[in-house]
């Protein structure tokens, strides 16, 4: 059974009813985990899309970037964005599902927001509903401020990335805890790490732009005098 036919089933199962709790309390393990984590990016983007108003052709687009959908599958596809469209549950009991699915694995939450954001900005524009709604999952997630900037900043042209909220260290840091923080993101972010986390292969693309990130942030600190 594909990814696909495995996650329509799991959206049919709440769209007929079954407890949202049920539903991602089958998807802790192997092969479920990588149904859940794209169950997740489905149903949060599809409401996140829906945040500014509207649905651009656009953020299909992105996730489908995120999502390589293979000819054969797209059949599958279709039906699992049709079952996300409907209104089975608000963002925040999605949200809050998913982190009790993840528990204390914030990386894996770290990767869904990172797939959240790819989505926003994927009409060009970053809309202050958009904001407000990825604040708040990233509130239930149980990212810090610092974290949450440090993303935004990645994705969002207009927002000046701190190097320091890149790598999730105080202002402060010395130079050994900056390259500790750096070193241990570079580890976190290998292909290898994300496919671990149950990260589909197609959304490890995704972790480039955050790979880049880290790396110039440490270029900047490491430029600095110490």
């Amino acid at each position: 059974m594909s990814i696909w036919s495995r996650i329509a089933d799991a959206l049919s199962a709440l769209t007929q009813g079954e407890g949202l709790g049920a539903v991602f309390d089958k998807l802790r393990t192997p092969p479920e985990r990588t149904v859940g984590f794209a169950i997740a990016v489905i149903a949060l983007g599809a409401k996140m899309a829906k945040a500014d108003g509207h649905v651009t052709k656009d953020e299909v687009t992105a996730f489908r970037e995120v999502f390589h959908i293979p000819r054969a599958e797209e059949a599958g596809a279709a039906k699992v964005f049709n079952l996300a469209r409907q209104d089975v549950a608000g963002f925040d009991t999605y949200a809050t599902r998913i982190k009790v699915m993840f528990g204390d694995e914030m990386q894996a939450l770290y990767d869904l927001m990172e797939g959240l954001f790819h989505i926003a900005m994927a009409d060009g524009e970053y809309h202050p509903k958009e904001d407000d709604f990825l604040h708040q999952v990233a509130d239930i997630f149980g990212l810090n401020e610092r974290e949450f900037r440090g993303m935004r900043a990645r994705f969002v042209p207009d927002a000046v990335p701190d190097p320091h909220d890149v790598l999730g260290i105080a202002p402060d840091a010395s130079y050994d805890e900056a390259r500790a923080a750096w070193r241990a993101l570079v580890r976190e972010t290998h292909p290898d790490r994300l496919i671990a986390r149950g990260v589909p292969e197609e959304a490890v693309k995704i972790a480039e732009k955050r790979m880049i990130a880290i790396n110039q942030a440490w270029d900047e600190i490491s430029m600095k005098p110490h």
